[in-house]
């Protein structure tokens, strides 16, 4: 009965549907100790969430997402669906959940072992190499390639399917990525 006036005080009905009789409140709880994360807001607050379950590395589209009450938010629960529109699941997504930004990355666009072409454009000057990608990344990440015929390793953007940039269109690709989400 305690929880249950508490609950109301905090804006949430809880009719105790379980009939639990026992609640063991460990210290640290909402410190992200958990392993859930930090809670931005507690009571019943409108998040985003999964219209549907979602593979790992399936893209997410307008229609996969509604929004809902909930208890709590993530701290890092996005504000705007176009945030995490387009973007690619981390790892198996639960219908119902809370959409959470550790959710969610770039679609990748290389994956590791792959071959690339590396381009460097600067003025009139343009070259281009194959490489070795060490590892995975999605668009606009920096990854490590290795320079098929010296060996050698150099980092560069990834910027589409089998393609990285390095040099002056590295840096603007970068400056591009970050504006587009500093302005959602």
């Amino acid at each position: 009965a305690a929880v249950q006036t508490l609950a109301r005080r905090a804006g949430l009905d809880w009719p105790n549907a379980e009939g639990l009789r026992r609640i063991v409140v460990r210290s640290g709880s909402g410190s992200g100790s958990d392993g859930g994360g930090a809670v931005a807001s507690r009571g019943h607050v409108e998040v985003l969430t999964y219209a549907r379950s979602l593979s790992a590395g399936e893209i997410v589209q307008p229609t996969d997402l509604v929004w809902g009450k909930a208890a709590v938010a993530p701290s890092d629960a996005p504000s705007d669906a176009d945030v995490v529109i387009g973007l690619s699941a981390r790892r198996p997504l639960r219908a119902g959940a809370a959409v959470s930004a550790r959710d969610v990355s770039a679609p990748q666009v290389i994956k590791a072992g792959e071959l690339v072409v590396v381009n460097y454009q600067d003025g009139g000057v343009s070259v281009s190499l194959q490489g070795k990608a060490m590892a995975a990344a999605g668009l606009g990440e920096t990854v490590s390639v290795q320079n098929t015929t010296s060996k050698k390793i150099i980092q560069a953007v990834a910027s589409g399917p089998g393609e990285a940039v390095v040099g002056p269109a590295a840096d603007q690709f970068r400056a591009a990525r970050r504006t587009q989400f500093a302005l959602r």
